[in-house]
């Protein structure tokens, strides 16, 4: 499974989809029924990416041993190894944005 924009909002389906129609107004302020509570938060959102990437880096190290076995073609084990790379990438950089936002909350003057 693949991380994308997507899920990190309930209201985006995909792209150009029903929540695309509606217009910018709608994605840049997501709407809010009074008394339903959101479908998830943002830590099951984060558990979720953080599983997904574990289980592609986790195909990616299996499919790269099945290709040094000779027992996966070598398009796959590239595709596998290149999918792995980018959740990596995707993990880095929201670990970056996740320690800079608490060293600025840190600073901050109460």
């Amino acid at each position: 499974m693949s991380l994308s924009i997507a899920m990190l909002s309930p209201d985006i389906d995909r792209i150009g989809g029903a929540a695309a129609s509606k217009g910018a107004a709608a994605v840049a302020a997501p709407s809010v029924s009074s008394g339903a509570a959101p479908e998830s938060d943002f830590a099951q959102t984060m558990a979720s990416m953080a599983a997904d990437a574990i289980s592609t880096m986790k195909t990616g190290e299996t499919t790269a041993m099945a290709g040094m076995q000779g027992k996966a073609p070598l398009q796959q084990v590239v595709q596998a190894v290149m999918q792995a790379e980018q959740a990596l990438r995707t993990v880095v950089a929201v670990r970056d944005k996740v320690v800079g936002a608490y060293q600025e909350i840190s600073r901050m003057q109460i």
